[in-house]
């Protein structure tokens, strides 16, 4: 740790951060290479990892910032306030964020990822500062399974129990009847990141929970990273096996398949940053580190606002307008793309381009505001 900050929780939660802006960005949507999008129903992509990522990540923040708090004798009731406080300005952020550039109140989507991000933190708060490690345990898998009983077993109306398709599963029929109109504009039928489907990415949070409990303990860092890389593909063999027998691996639905496996790969991942940045007995290893993983480290520090400020980014680029010679209005996004999709490098290539140049742009901000030491928290 550095100042009682994990460097390596910083780079890794940096990478996604950069990772996000990427997929999310590309110049053309009809040209992406297979793991720059999302899968079509079941199975996963690169691009899946992401959010799952971002969740896990919060959990092990969660757990280690309040057990520094609980050991310093802070009390429990005024941290769960502080908790709710800052889950509900993530909330209104990720909702304000859906609510521009239209301002239309009777169709605005009320989920989106900082939402989920949101509720998973309220959720996961009460779980993490009154629950010990074997509670929270049991509590994954009262809630995996819970989940399971309601997408298999309860009936749909109309449709019947268990199916898991678009719009016809237990969940979609939950969002439809709880929130009406303001659902995912490319669904209207069902969300990815719907009320139901909610409990299991909590998992996903509390899974980075007790991860941040292990690197808290006094278990020796060496161990530690051991502990990581075998929980890790254990949560992926379960995942593996949870597909055959259980429900598929399905990001919009979240599956408990999903989060085994997405936890296990963050576990992983998270331990390709650790072992070099932070647990390494090589001084020499951990410089070299420290070098190639800084501009990680500096999306890391300002994941939140880069991530918000990256979606107003790409909001305004496909809200202004600009009248063409002929008379049609082309947005700024298309007018900045357009040299760029003249390139002879083909339409793959230069979406990827587009998306590339978004990410160094929003790097620079980034950058930016950590020479200036501006770090935005909530």
């Amino acid at each position: 740790m550095n100042n009682n900050r994990l460097v390596s929780l910083d780079a890794f939660r940096g990478f996604t951060i950069a990772a996000m802006v990427l997929v999310n960005n590309p110049g053309d949507w009809g040209h992406l290479y297979g793991p720059l999008e999302h899968a079509k129903w079941n199975g996963w992509t690169f691009t899946d990892c992401i959010f799952p990522f971002f969740l896990f990540i919060g959990g092990v923040a969660m757990a280690l910032s309040l057990g520094r708090l609980a050991a310093a004798g802070a009390d429990r009731p005024r941290l769960l306030a502080k908790l709710a406080k800052r889950a509900l300005l993530i909330f209104l952020i990720g909702f304000l964020l859906n609510f521009m550039p239209y301002f239309n109140i009777d169709k605005v989507r009320i989920p989106g990822v900082l939402q989920r991000i949101a509720l998973c933190t309220l959720l996961a708060a009460p779980i993490v500062v009154y629950c010990g490690w074997r509670a929270q345990l049991a509590v994954i898998a009262g809630v995996l399974a819970l989940y399971s009983v309601l997408m298999l077993y309860v009936p749909v109306p109309g449709i019947g129990a268990g199916v898991l398709e678009p719009g016809q599963d237990f969940g979609a029929w939950v969002d439809r009847t709880l929130l009406g109109n303001h659902l995912w504009v490319q669904s209207k039928t069902w969300d990815p990141e719907g009320i139901v489907s909610t409990l299991p990415a909590l998992c996903s949070q509390l899974f980075g929970v007790l991860a941040g409990r292990w690197l808290a303990s006094s278990v020796d860092r060496t161990r530690q990273v051991v502990g990581l890389v075998v929980a890790g593909i254990a949560c992926v063999a379960i995942g593996m096996f949870l597909d055959i027998i259980l429900m598929p691996i399905n990001k919009s639905l979240w599956t408990p398949s999903y989060c085994f496996l997405m936890t296990g790969l963050a576990c992983l991942a998270f331990s390709a940053f650790y072992w070099p940045l932070d647990v390494s007995p090589s001084s020499r290893v951990r410089t070299r580190a420290a070098r190639w993983t800084l501009p990680f480290v500096i999306y890391g520090m300002n994941a939140l606002f880069i991530f918000a400020f990256s979606g107003f980014v790409a909001k305004m680029l496909g809200y202004v307008k600009f009248a063409q010679p002929d008379g049609s209005p082309h947005t700024l996004g298309q007018v900045l793309y357009a040299p760029i999709a003249a390139l002879p490098v083909g339409a793959v290539n230069t979406s990827l381009l587009h998306a590339v140049l978004f990410d160094a742009c929003m790097f620079l901000v980034a950058w930016g505001m950590w020479r200036k030491r501006w770090f935005v928290k909530v």
